[in-house]
């Protein structure tokens, strides 16, 4: 889905910081340039190793799905990213700052799983918190909100406590919330959970928005689909390494491959079934994998009829983000 691009653009909100007291920005919109590295990263508890030497990099405007089975490391890694917990090896650098630089983390912004507002303030009393968190004043405080209220479509609610708004609204809201400082890199744990599908479609649009004018996206999510569409490249993690990182048609390639499957529902008495098929005696159908669809398909069909048949019905399988998680992982994402 091609992105939904603002009416005014935002280059002046994502472009160089003018924050007083901060260090310039001088993050170009090139896309060769290095926004987020992540190398060697270690962290145990006690004993347990939760990470185990992670590696990756983010590049300017990418975005990035974070995926793993639940106890993988990805919080740790998300925590160790943003500066929570202390790493033990390794480091972490954004646009070439190491996290140890007190200016790195003005190019960070987080948005967490569980809502980061104030539902006893309204949606612009909420931006304006944020806002000054960050060292936002003045007009450009109150440029950044009205940008913030057309951004997540809320400009009419703008007055309202947010403990009246949707699940998918108090979302948007806490979106707005960790970008108020322009930051070039975002990270989001799992920011569509409990949503409607409108307020889900909503959402991506935004972070599209923030993509196409250069901000770096790294988003955790469970729902495979959503990695799978919405994300230019996708890092698998599992017990504490990373395992998997490349895009959707890479990883099929080094993975179950890219070949569909196609299964046959045959009527008529066929004289002898065509070699290359498979026979599934459960549901009565043949099944065959095909390289390139519209070149192999048709003969497949006029094979059947050769032998007598006719295909009544026909199902075609593409292999997906779901099937590589398993091959790689051996589990659902939810275990």
């Amino acid at each position: 889905m091609n992105p939904t691009i603002l009416t005014e653009p935002l280059a002046p909100v994502f472009g160089p910081s003018t924050v007083k007291g901060r260090e310039p920005s001088d993050n170009s919109l090139a896309s060769d340039v290095v926004a987020l590295e992540v190398h060697g990263v270690k962290k145990a508890y006690g004993s347990h190793q939760a990470l185990r030497g992670v590696s990756f990099q983010v590049m300017r405007g990418e975005r990035i799905a974070l995926l793993g089975p639940n106890g993988a490391g990805k919080t740790t890694l998300i925590r160790c990213i943003s500066g929570r917990v202390r790493l033990d090896e390794g480091r972490v650098q954004l646009f070439g700052k190491p996290t140890t630089n007190p200016f790195a983390f003005h190019s960070l912004g987080v948005v967490p799983q569980d809502l980061a507002i104030y539902q006893d303030l309204t949606a612009r009393e909420n931006l304006e918190c944020f806002g000054r968190l960050h060292g936002l004043r003045g007009r450009g405080l109150r440029e950044q909100v009205s940008w913030a209220l057309r951004w997540i479509a809320l400009e009419d609610r703008a007055d309202e406590l947010t403990a009246r708004f949707s699940g998918g609204m108090k979302r948007r809201v806490n979106i707005a919330c960790g970008v108020m400082h322009k930051p070039g890199v975002l990270l989001l744990d799992e920011p569509t959970v409990g949503v409607d599908p409108q307020s889900r479609q909503r959402i991506f649009d935004m972070l599209d928005e923030l993509s196409v004018m250069g901000t770096s996206i790294v988003l955790t999510t469970h729902h495979l689909d959503e990695a799978e569409e919405r994300s230019d490249r996708i890092v698998i993690v599992d017990h504490g390494t990373v395992i998997a990182d490349g895009t959707i048609q890479e990883l099929l390639e080094q993975t179950v491959g890219s070949q569909r499957r196609v299964v046959f529902e045959i009527s008529g008495q066929l004289s002898s079934p065509p070699d290359g098929l498979t026979w599934d005696e459960s549901r009565k159908r043949f099944s065959c994998s095909v390289h390139n669809l519209l070149e192999e398909l048709p003969d497949w069909i006029s094979k059947f009829e050769e032998m007598g048949g006719q295909v009544h019905d026909l199902e075609v399988h593409t292999p997906n983000l779901h099937h590589v998680f398993l091959h790689l992982t051996g589990r659902e994402l939810r275990d």
